[in-house]
Formats: structure tokens, sequence, C-alpha cells
């Protein structure tokens, strides 16, 4: 089998000293369970690594098992490999060279989402702040940042991601992953 670059997405670590799993830890666990060219980007649960077996959900259940087993606490974790990350920034509708880093934001989800699920957010009453759907993700545009984004407080509630994983970062993360996990 060949050997395909993936980054994991670890969902809510790391934040106002809750469930803390620190890089170089959580780089140990991805080698030591078999993982090679293991990197990890910022403290908010971002790592690349290498595998030559398993899928993205196989891969993102042996991770969420090993850091349950190894920190005592369950994780939300998505696995996606660097061809999907790469089309997801490739895809994204706003105009991302135009924009800072911190306007843009991607969701990524577990499963495809419609717009169905989104159907009850007024978009009109939010503007100039927008999403978009893309392929298992949500674009939003929040010229004031995600700290400041009304609308990104809408997406996040739970109800609009109730039966999937939802996790979220800005398009430097977005873009640094790609390049990281570039073959």
């Amino acid at each position: 089998m060949a050997i395909t670059t993936y980054a994991a997405l670890l969902r809510g670590i790391n934040v106002g000293g809750h469930k803390k799993v620190p890089m170089a830890e959580l780089r140990a666990l991805l080698e030591g369970i078999g993982h090679g060219g293991v990197r990890t980007y910022l403290q908010s649960g971002n790592a690349v690594f290498t595998a030559d077996h398993g899928d993205e959900e196989s891969l993102a259940a042996e991770v969420r098992a090993a850091i349950e087993e190894r920190f005592g606490f369950a994780v939300d974790v998505l696995v996606r490999d660097s061809a999907y990350l790469k089309a997801v920034a490739d895809a994204c509708p706003f105009p991302a060279a135009d924009l800072q880093p911190k306007q843009l934001h991607v969701t990524y989800f577990s499963a495809p989402v419609d717009g169905e699920r989104f159907a009850t957010i007024d978009q009109a009453s939010f503007l100039p702040e927008e999403f978009r759907l893309g392929d298992r993700a949500l674009y939003l545009y929040a010229p004031e940042g995600l700290g400041r984004s009304k609308l990104g407080e809408q997406l996040a509630r739970p109800a609009l991601n109730k039966g999937v994983i939802a996790t979220t970062r800005n398009w430097n993360t977005v873009t640094q992953l790609v390049e990281m996990t570039r073959g």
C-alpha cells in the first residue's frame, strides 16, 4: 500500500486549560502507533503524519483511542488526506488572497452536510458576514474575525452540528496544513 500524508484535526484541546495535550506528547503518541513524518502545528490540535494503512475514518478512530488511553479524556478527531485539504483550499468561494487570514475560516465536518441543516439562519441579517458550503466543509467570511462573528456564533450552535464532528481552522492554518501535507 502507498504511503499517504494526512492531517489530524483535534477538536477542543488546549483551550482555557482544559483537555491539555502537549504537542511533543502528541507527536510521540502518533509515532508510537506507527505513523511517520509526524509534525504538529500550533498548540490547537493540528498534526501531520504519514501512514501506509487505513483510511480517514479508521485512522481518526485509532488516534482518538490512543489519545483517550494516554491522556484519559475523549477528543473528537478528524483525519483528512493531503488531496482533500488542497481541494478544500482551492475551492474557497471567497477571495482568500485579498483577505486577511483572520477573516476567513473553514469548518471541517466528519460527514457531508447540506444547506437544509442551516436553513434557519437568515444569512442576509448577518451581512457582510457570509458562509458557503463545500465538500464536508463550511467556509466563513467574518470581516471582524471569528471572535466577533455573530454568524460564527450561530453556526456553532450544537443543534446545527448534531450528528457530525465539526472543527474550525482559520485560513492561516488551512493553508499551512496544505503545505505541511504536500508530497
